[in-house]
């Protein structure tokens, strides 16, 4: 019989990790969890999973800090990001740096196993409106490499807050979408509008279409 796939799953919540194991566990043998950069770096030097399924953003530099100290030393160990952010920059920036796809935290069991499969396999896998974002890069139609100064002063946690609540979430859904507690959620938004000079959710939506963040 072939040995299952190893898997490791990079992500600071582990709440999330716990789920994504439940979902996984079995058909792929999860071999490793880690909460940040620095942990991670050390768990996947010693497990030397088939597939890293990593967060775009946490603590010590995110994803791309991980895939840059491993990508080099382990060129057969395949990244799969998967995150809450959907943003243009995330997706591209991730995929330059060298991860093999890219899927969003709404995806079901049984699509991330496959994705999982397809990645480890060599193809390149994205949700739907995601690879609009690469193609467009290519294309040359997306300006990656600027980077807006006024978004380049807020926090990642701030940055994944303030696209949920441009998208309409409500507070409630903005703590359960990131396993934090709505009070933390209003003391975030409100210190995103203060950096911004933005005096309402609305003006936070424009801000962010313009800038294609959501």
């Amino acid at each position: 019989m072939t040995e299952p796939l190893r898997v490791a799953i990079v992500d600071d919540h582990a709440m999330f990790r716990r789920g994504v194991r439940a979902e996984i566990d079995g058909p792929v043998e999860v071999v490793a969890e880690a909460e940040d950069v620095e942990s991670a770096v050390t768990a996947l030097v010693e497990t030397k999973p088939d597939v890293v399924l990593l967060d775009v953003h946490m603590p010590g530099g995110g994803g791309l800090e991980v895939i840059r100290r491993l990508h080099v030393r382990h060129p057969d160990m395949k990244f799969l990001a998967l995150s809450v952010s959907d943003a243009a920059e995330d997706v591209i920036g991730i995929i330059r740096a060298g991860a093999r796809g890219y899927v969003t935290k709404n995806i079901s069991g049984p699509e991330l196993l496959a994705a999982i499969t397809r990645v480890a396999g060599g193809d390149a896998v994205f949700s739907p409106r995601l690879a609009g974002f690469v193609l467009d890069a290519f294309a040359g139609t997306i300006e990656v490499a600027q980077i807006d100064e006024d978004f380049d002063r807020l926090t990642e946690r701030e940055r994944e807050v303030m696209r949920l609540i441009a998208r309409g979430y409500a507070y409630k859904e903005v703590a359960k979408e990131l396993f934090i507690s709505v009070k933390t959620v209003e003391t975030h938004v409100s210190s995103v509008l203060r950096k911004l000079q933005l005096s309402s959710r609305h003006e936070l939506t424009r801000w962010a279409n313009d800038r294609r963040l959501i």
